[in-house]
């Protein structure tokens, strides 16, 4: 049975708002010790830089590399960084979170930021890790925009990703990037997440504005109200994208998910409130190469289940657990 078939959200988190929340803000993230990390530098390939966490917790010179990249405004102490470290650390494996442009808590340099569909990123930073790692086999797994990135860096790089990468996971990723761009902007997902998103997007803008005067319109993206109206304003014209349409279309990992070559896996929930159930992939459009788990339940990046008292405070270990084990197993 796969974790898809037998996860239940907790009875006393109805829904796919709580199961998120919940789990993003008050379960329990790991059974060990939490992780420490060590910060490396890495000089990017236009000159600019990224931050890479690597998790201090002892693995055999030949166990395999679990590489996370994270999602939308994430970083190495988001709740699911945390878990999948942990579940790193219980299975021996070695654990990297490399931080995609201006998340590790430090502005990026360069005129640009980072993006749902950012392959070319993606590419050079496991093609790294690869080249400083040849004894270890290559895990790859991203979250919600990570996943849709490296999903579709998988996709684009078709046969050759197996040179790099033993096998690749996405959890809870828009694969449709417009589905769920329209999804985040409306109701209580608007009130909440969008709001979230929006408050520390928007200052990174206005300080890589200072940094590049004359980089976009300071007033627009002041009054931006959604992830649409900025995407028009900075993440597309910033990227090489036409506009908000143009860059959700040409980012999707959706479209390439047939031409992916490497063992895959992607794990939605049907109630994601992020990500609208009937945008998710089929079977058909997947290919042979990619599994699909899409369970009932779980919310966005949640997938709490009862521990303790009355079964709070919950923990989220075991999508970590269930996603690390298919990565080693296939």
């Amino acid at each position: 049975m796969t974790f898809a078939q037998r996860y239940r959200a907790p009875w006393w988190l109805p829904g796919g708002n709580a199961q998120t929340l919940w789990a993003a803000l008050r379960a329990r993230r790991h059974w060990g010790p939490a992780p420490t990390w060590q910060r490396q530098r890495w000089t990017t390939p236009d000159g600019d830089f990224i931050d890479v966490d690597t998790a201090q917790h002892t693995s055999a010179p030949d166990a395999p590399l679990l590489v996370l990249f994270h999602g939308l405004e994430g970083s190495s102490a988001s709740q699911y960084a945390v878990a999948f470290a942990d579940f790193a650390a219980s299975q021996g494996l070695a654990f990297a979170v490399p931080h995609f442009r201006g998340c590790s808590g430090e502005l990026n340099l360069a005129p640009r930021a980072y993006h749902s569909g950012d392959f070319h990123e993606i590419d050079w930073v496991l093609r790294r890790f690869a080249a400083e790692n040849p004894g270890r086999p290559l895990l790859a797994v991203g979250v919600s925009l990570g996943g849709n990135a490296l999903l579709r860096w998988a996709g684009e790089m078709g046969q050759t990703a197996g040179d790099t990468v033993h096998a690749v996971a996405a959890v809870c990723s828009p694969l449709d990037l417009a589905a769920g761009g329209h999804a985040i902007g409306r109701g209580f997902n608007r009130l909440v997440y969008t709001r979230m998103f929006l408050s520390s997007m928007v200052p990174k803008a206005l300080k890589k504005l200072e940094q590049h005067p004359g980089l976009f319109d300071r007033e627009a993206l002041l009054a931006a109200r959604d992830l649409y109206e900025f995407d028009n304003l900075f993440t597309a014209p910033l990227h090489g994208f036409k506009d908000t349409d143009d860059y959700w279309a040409r980012a999707s990992a959706k479209p390439v998910l047939r031409d992916i070559r490497v063992p895959a896996l992607a794990l939605n929930a049907l109630n994601d409130p992020f990500v609208p159930a009937s945008s998710l992939p089929t079977a058909a459009e997947a290919g042979s190469h990619v599994t699909l788990w899409q369970p009932a339940e779980g919310g966005h990046v949640g997938f709490p289940v009862s521990l303790g008292p009355w079964g709070l405070p919950g923990h989220v270990r075991a999508m970590p657990e269930a996603v690390g084990q298919w990565l080693m197993a296939v």
